[in-house]
């Protein structure tokens, strides 16, 4: 009868599948796989972390605590484990070697997730961490009774939502015999009150008598499974009565008893037989001891001490900061079943909630249920009025209503997690710089997840990837270029200027820059048209193929072609990478030779680089766009250094360097959102809706009444929000990528102009601005000259036939380039779904004739000419051709990954809200980022052009012109 390893399911309970062929004799994984098991357990940690919120308001706590053994009786760093010297040889496993002794950190507790009296009915719970060696640890956690009131996951966090906060006996009664049948079912929720009032019936007299239990199983090498368990070592002295009127009495029972002598404990194991004596996915079944007797494994010694010291108290107090978890061991010691891997997602999440690392912002019902009948009415009405053509207010709560849509359904989650779960060390802990600093890689934004959106994570999706590498040269891809992209006459944006072209593109350097494998190394070639030939390299010979370095992908299921994903080689944080350098070493090189704060200039101008190429943070397709921002943006950290040096003169210069970078990012993030993004957005509409973002929204008792029906959390401005990833992980996304190839902005000619004079100084192509030739023509005509040349003209506008001339030969890493069929050709190869299914994606409705796309008659015939159908067309050749709303530089296709993601960079960031603060900033900081933007920054480093400035519009709008002098020194007209 105990031969047997195959699993039994209790009835009702959910199908399981075996994990991989070594341990499929032990677990079963529900909802079929460990992926989908990982999934259904991250929502039970998301519940959970409500709980720890749910019980916080209740109990009127000052901040979230435990959502189990929230009080500590005891905490100590320096009891032993000794193991047995005659431990059976099955059995001398791991940390388990006879003899062998370690120090242990020991915490009781009650188990509530409420700290209540000692004499109110609970079970106790024992946490210990024995510490193997610096670089190993195991960490044990057991309760005082040998099973769980839950059978899995499922029970044990239903159970949690119903008790949260039953701080009473009316309340837990409400608790146990109606909340919970309705979460679990009445015979679930029998059995489950009938294992807590057993436990918890019994009065205790001291927690050094308690014998505890690991309930779950863990993995014990090849011994296999065994439950532990910890007990009081013979000749233990008695308790005196338990108190009914202490409220600490254990606490202070094992005071005094430590003052008196060692508290000694055995711990011991049983081993596994079978799934019907000893099951492991089943938490709420005993293993009894005539089918698995207890073996002794060692004797843990709590020595005499003195409890009411201050270093005691200090000691307690740090253990009771520790996160202990089943999970902090090695492989061949880890837990085994359902209910402990629940506890990796849920003690990981509890753990990071109660320690400021992970938040959760809870949507209020009324905006979930307002929210839904909003979503459900604008869905009808934009089928016939579209929200930029809705009176202002109502267009508002149309777009708030549309992002929570987004939100819920366009987050995919692509960042590789580990399923099953794995063994770990102990974290080690954070270094405290890395709370108040950015990093230099864009790690530890998340102090939970240290690598989220950090240099080299994935790109995340808003759509499901579509990969046909049957059609990734369908159509011809330099066909489309030259019939649908090419510039034939320059098509101007009226309303910007060439800042505006020079902004985004130093933004999207921060952004996102996906690898590419070294030249001449693995190419994409793409076939060219009957009679067309291609020069690859310069100077190189006529080829019937264009090639280009195609990107590295990520093969996270070890090969799949093409790759699922693809990484990002900056951040993926608004952290002013493109400034500052995207890791440690390229950061410090930029720096003030020995460790000064200031970035280093020359006289003024960033410092040359081997190449002709400056030395910054980001310096690929440079030109004297992106050399007036980086130019600019190095001036004004300087200048907040130099600010900070002043206002804190015992600020060392680690110190300024890092705020500085702080507040110039931040800046540059509020620039983006309240300025850049309404000049090329320009509406009212749209005006109010980033400002908000930033500022929060307008006070009037309307706009009020509708976010606080809709969405709560927008009542304020972001900054003084909690971090929220929302749906997913935090990343940039493909999508993103894609609505953000804006390079018909950039024109193919460039008036030089003297502001002073209004002269022109030269007339040059772009090759004449760009790579090598940049920084002798910045240095010779000076910043503000740079500056006010860009500022009164004009860029292209975002459209069909407008992309320029000199991108599609452009020469870069030794190869040369059609920039457009490069756009085209990454699109398609990265899996972004094709137009048509892009707007489908995004909730809009799928066009069914060209004429549905754009109404120019001659845009449309070559359309027809270059694709078969309307769901062929290229999502860039969409998103340009579209007719836009009015005031918009670009699609509301496009405007509708923008509207997800705009809030996105911010609300996750938790240096932009939860960290945006006095403490971390500076109050000196903060007020220099309320009182700028892009003028008072040009202005700064520029006076000379006050007077050019638009002065009802930001400074992407066309400047005025100088009216050009006919007396002009130097010319011969004095």
């Amino acid at each position: 009868m105990y031969e047997t390893k195959r699993h039994e399911r209790p009835v009702g309970e959910a199908p399981m599948t075996p994990e991989a062929p070594e341990a499929e004799a032990y677990e079963r994984y529900v909802g079929g796989s460990p992926e989908v098991e990982r999934e259904i357990f991250e929502k039970l940690a998301r519940d959970l972390m409500q709980v720890q919120l749910k019980v916080m308001k209740r109990s009127g706590a000052a901040g979230i605590d435990r959502t189990f053994h929230a009080k500590a009786i005891l905490g100590v760093e320096n009891a032993r484990l000794r193991i047995r010297p005659d431990l059976p040889e099955d059995l001398r496993v791991g940390f388990a070697k006879p003899g062998a002794e370690y120090p242990v950190i020991v915490r009781l507790s009650n188990a509530s997730g409420v700290r209540q009296s000692d004499f109110a009915p609970d079970l106790r719970g024992a946490a210990l961490r024995i510490q193997v060696g610096p670089d190993q640890a195991h960490d044990l956690l057991m309760t005082s009774y040998p099973v769980s009131h839950a059978r899995n996951a499922r029970e044990f966090v239903a159970f949690a939502q119903a008790m949260a906060g039953a701080d009473s006996t009316l309340r837990k009664g409400i608790a146990l015999f109606a909340k919970l049948p309705m979460a679990v079912g009445w015979s679930t929720a029998a059995r489950m009150r009938r294992n807590v009032t057993e436990g918890t019936r019994r009065k205790v007299g001291s927690l050094a008598l308690e014998t505890y239990w690991s309930r779950g199983a863990i993995l014990w090498g090849d011994a296999g499974p065994v439950r532990y368990r910890l007990r009081p070592a013979a000749g233990a002295s008695a308790a005196p009565p338990p108190s009914q009127s202490d409220p600490d009495y254990l606490g202070h029972e094992l005071s005094a008893r430590l003052a008196r002598s060692d508290v000694v404990f055995e711990l011991c194991v049983q081993r596994y037989v079978d799934a019907r004596y000893t099951p492991i996915e089943n938490g709420a079944a005993d293993w009894k001891e005539e089918d698995a007797p207890v073996v002794p494994v060692g004797t843990l010694t709590i020595p005499r001490q003195d409890l009411d010291t201050a270093e005691a108290r200090a000691i307690a107090l740090r253990v009771d900061q520790l996160a202990f978890d089943p999970w902090n061991t090695t492989d061949e010691l880890r837990p085994l079943g359902n209910l402990n891997r629940a506890r990796k997602a849920a003690y990981e999440a509890s753990s990071a909630h109660r320690r400021g690392y992970r938040f959760i912002t809870p949507r209020p019902k009324r905006n979930v249920v307002v929210g839904g009948l909003l979503q459900t009415g604008f869905s009808a009405l934009n089928r016939v009025v579209p929200w930029h053509r809705l009176p202002t207010r109502l267009g508002l709560l149309n777009l708030e209503a549309f992002r929570q849509v987004l939100r819920s359904r366009n987050l995919i989650d692509t960042e590789i997690r580990e399923a099953p779960p794995k063994a770990h060390p102990v974290p080690p802990p954070i270094d405290e710089h890395l709370r108040v600093r950015r990093s230099y890689d864009g790690t530890y934004n998340d102090l939970s997840a240290p690598m989220m959106g950090a240099l080299g994570s994935a790109f995340g999706r808003n759509l499901p990837p579509v990969y046909r590498p049957d059609l990734f040269d369908t159509p011809n891809p330099l066909v489309v270029s030259r019939e649908l992209l090419h510039r034939e006459t320059f098509i101007p944006a009226r309303s910007l200027n060439i800042i505006a072209a020079a902004w985004i593109q130093f933004q999207v350097h921060d952004w996102v820059n996906h690898k590419r494998y070294p030249t001449g190394t693995k190419s994409v070639e793409v076939p060219l048209p009957p009679g067309m030939a291609w020069r690859n390299t310069p100077g190189g010979k006529p080829e019937k193929v264009m090639r280009f370095a195609e990107n590295e992908g990520m093969y996270p299921d070890g090969g799949a072609e093409p790759p699922i994903l693809f990484a990002n080689t900056a951040s993926h944080w608004w952290d002013g990478s493109e400034v500052y350098g995207g890791d440690e070493t390229a950061a410090k090189s930029l720096r003030e030779p020995d460790g000064g704060a200031a970035l280093h200039l020359e006289n003024g101008h960033l410092l040359p680089g081997p190449n002709g190429i400056p030395l910054t943070g980001f310096r690929e397709n440079w030109w004297l766009g992106l050399s007036v921002m980086h130019t600019l943006f190095a001036r004004e950290h300087n200048a907040v250094c130099e600010a900070l040096r002043s206002e804190y003169p015992r600020m060392d210069e680690d110190s300024v360097y890092h705020t500085a970078r702080l507040v110039v990012s931040a800046l540059i993030a509020k620039i983006h959102t309240v300025e850049w993004t309404p000049a090329i957005l320009a509406t009212e509409l749209i005006d109010i809706a980033l400002t908000a973002n930033w500022e929060g929204p307008p006070r009037n008792w309307l706009t009020q009444l509708g976010l606080w029906l809709v969405d709560a959390h927008a009542l304020t401005g972001i900054p003084e929000t909690l971090p929220d990833h929302h749906a997913a992980p935090y990343s940039l996304t493909e999508d993103f990528v894609t609505v953000y190839r804006m390079h018909p902005l950039i024109p193919d000619d460039f008036e030089i102009a003297d502001h002073r004079f209004g002269r022109t100084l030269d007339t040059l192509g772009f090759n004449d601005v760009q790579g090598t030739a940049t920084e002798a023509l910045i240095r010779k005509v000076g910043l503000t000259n740079s500056l006010y040349s860009l500022g009164i003209a004009y860029p292209g506008a975002i459209t069909l036939h407008n992309y320029p001339r000199a991108l599609q030969a452009f020469e870069r890493d030794g190869e040369v380039i059609d920039l457009s069929v490069v756009d085209i050709v990454r699109t398609r190869r990265r899996g972004v779904p094709r137009y048509n299914d892009f707007c489908a994606g995004l909730h809009k409705p799928r066009i069914r004739r060209f004429d549905d796309l754009t109404s120019d008659p001659e845009t449309v015939a070559r359309l027809k000419d270059v694709y078969r159908t309307v769901d062929d067309i290229d999502t860039m050749v969409g998103l340009y051709a579209e007719n836009p709303p009015e005031g918009f530089g670009f699609s509301d296709t496009a405007f509708r990954i923008f509207i997800l993601m705009a809030s996105r960079r911010l609300q996750s960031d938790r240096f932009l809200t939860v960290d945006f603060r006095p403490e971390v900033y500076t109050p000196l900081g903060l007020d220099w980022i309320e009182r700028n933007g892009m003028k008072s920054v040009i202005l700064r480093h520029c006076p000379e052009l006050a007077g050019f400035l638009p002065r009802t519009a930001s400074a992407f709008a066309p400047w005025r012109p100088t009216t050009p002098d006919r007396h002009v020194p130097g010319t011969g007209r004095e």
